[in-house]
């Protein structure tokens, strides 16, 4: 790991890294004129001194240049804080510049209000040919989106051309398109698979494919919980290890048990934990739809060691029901990784509680040395038995195939591809121009200003301090569980507190949004109980303490 001292250069040419020291706790790094202050506190690394170094998230810490293989990033990291990687646009990083990273305009340095995917948000400067990563947790985007709006030209900077730029996105497109044939992961599978922090370099996975008796990886494709960086997880990697035989197994590691030490953790309340459950697949299956892996694959929540409590496996088993709603709803399968001796004696516990949904698939953590599907005291033989078992039997060893060592934990699985879940049996997008379905006072507005808006238009109002509320009207068939998303064009200027009213059979839920982030794309308010019959079914309240324009656009209701 390179040292602070290390990066100190008097004279820093256009492809140097260097710092200064900017008062007030506060640093100024520069990467080819690209400049950003962080915390003084904060570890930097120079990947161009220090290779090998691991890209790790678990620490504040700030990475200057290209990220090697990742070989050397132990299996055991725990947890996420911040990080940021700057690194040069070029061939190595060309699959990472994809229709999800946000573009700086030229002559500047930062992006308006990029966008978070995966609790990762990443910014291409063209005017200095850098890719900058912001790893965060919900707890410190705000202080990576600060870092990221500090950012200025230096002098030095070297300006990428468009056209190289759009010829990047371009591949990464043909590339997500071009998986369609590598099949639901993990797929058909009966033998030994791997998993570790960083999903390796192509020759690292070659060398293995040949050399070890590994046949499957799991790979963590999203989540706040993820201590490692991931730049080789791409498209482009997931259609080449798909080709070449391999197995992937994706994992979110995201919320965590309330009443473990780890973070970010779910709500103790059952309702809101099964909410976040929903929300974290449909964040899932996004990074899932990136990387090219198709429906019908499943999903890993991966929930590591908590010491059980009833309400805690309560909230666990909640979280769990509706992460298996949401990711049946999306057309994938739904599956958990947890210790046998928590989160597995839980989901095994209430394998016939019918207040909870199943996962389709188990991975249980049990060390000891068994390479079988065999969960011992943890969960019954007849439970999860046709061919929807994994068992991580060993952890942070280190092995070494055809030259090449990794730190993994050992995995046998037994598994099928199973059938693809069926689509929702009801849907309903209602637009702000749909006829008989909208309604709004005449103190709502009508502008067409931003592109981000679903349909022709859009309806906006001042904030007060009175209702005044948009209603949505829909036409329910049952009373059911309801995925509830709205689309709004997002603008600096628009409320950071919109209320969202959900009408359920136990009165109005609400819901707040900050209508100056994520525009332009389906955002989850939750899974709700919704009433059958027509009727007004969601609204946009003016009365928040936020300041900026309320928008009313589209919302959309899925039953799940």
């Amino acid at each position: 790991m390179a040292s602070a001292a290390c990066l100190v250069a008097a004279t820093a040419g256009a492809g140097a890294a260097s710092h200064a020291r900017a008062g007030d706790g506060i640093r100024t790094v520069s990467y080819h004129g690209y400049r950003v202050a962080v915390p003084d506190t904060w570890r930097m690394v120079d990947l161009a001194a220090d290779p090998d170094a691991c890209v790790r998230f678990d620490v504040p810490t700030v990475y200057l240049g290209r990220p090697a293989d990742q070989a050397a990033c132990p299996a055991d990291l725990a947890g996420r804080t911040i990080g940021i990687v700057i690194e040069p646009i070029d061939d190595a990083s060309a699959d990472r510049v994809t229709a999800q990273t946000a573009i700086a305009p030229r002559g500047t340095a930062t992006a308006r209000q990029p966008a978070s995917h995966s609790d990762t948000i990443h910014v291409a400067v063209p005017s200095a040919g850098v890719l900058v990563t912001a790893a965060h947790t919900p707890d410190t985007e705000d202080d990576a989106r600060r870092i990221l709006a500090s950012a200025t030209l230096g002098q030095n900077a070297e300006e990428l051309s468009e056209a190289r730029l759009l010829s990047r996105r371009t591949q990464e497109t043909t590339a997500v398109a071009a998986l369609a044939a590598g099949g639901p992961q993990p797929g058909t599978y009966l033998g030994r698979g791997f998993d570790t922090c960083a999903a390796p370099s192509q020759s690292a996975m070659n060398a293995w494919r040949t050399g070890s008796p590994y046949g499957a990886i799991g790979i963590y494709i999203s989540g706040a919980s993820r201590s490692c960086a991931q730049p080789n997880l791409t498209a482009t990697w997931v259609t080449n290890q798909t080709n070449n035989g391999w197995r992937l197994i994706p994992i979110e590691l995201g919320m965590q048990a309330p009443c473990g030490t780890r973070t970010p953790k779910m709500s103790s309340d059952t309702a809101t934990a099964l909410s976040q459950g929903a929300t974290a697949a449909s964040s899932a299956v996004n990074a899932a739809q990136a990387l090219g892996i198709p429906a019908g694959s499943v999903i890993y929540n991966d929930i590591e060691h908590y010491p059980s409590t009833a309400s805690c496996k309560a909230a666990v088993l909640s979280y769990l029901s509706g992460w298996t709603q949401r990711l049946h709803a999306l057309g994938y399968l739904s599956g958990m990784y947890s210790s046998g001796s928590s989160g597995i004696a839980d989901v095994c516990g209430a394998y016939n509680d019918t207040r909870y949904l199943r996962v389709d698939h188990l991975w249980f953590a049990w060390w000891n040395g068994a390479a079988d599907t065999d969960a011992g005291q943890y969960c019954p033989d007849a439970y999860y038995a046709n061919h929807q078992r994994l068992h991580q039997y060993a952890g942070d060893v280190t092995e070494t195939w055809n030259g090449v060592q990794m730190s993994i934990d050992r995995n046998y699985l037994d598994v099928a591809g199973g059938t693809e879940p069926q689509p929702p049996a009801f849907s309903v997008i209602v637009d702000n121009t749909t006829a008989g379905q909208f309604t709004a006072s005449t103190n709502w507005g009508t502008s067409s200003y931003s592109a981000e808006r679903s349909g022709p238009d859009y309806r906006f109002a001042e904030p007060i301090a009175a209702s005044d509320t948009a209603w949505y009207r829909a036409n329910i068939p049952a009373t059911a569980s309801y995925e509830v998303s709205v689309w709004y064009p997002a603008d600096p200027g628009y409320n950071d507190s919109t209320p969202y009213l959900i009408v359920t059979p136990d009165g109005n839920q609400s819901v707040r949004v900050n209508q100056r982030l994520n525009g332009g794309q389906w955002v989850s308010l939750g899974v709700f109980t919704l009433p059958a019959g027509d009727g007004d079914r969601v609204g946009v309240s003016r009365w928040t303490a936020g300041t900026g324009y309320v928008i009313a656009d589209a919302i959309r209701i899925t039953r799940v």
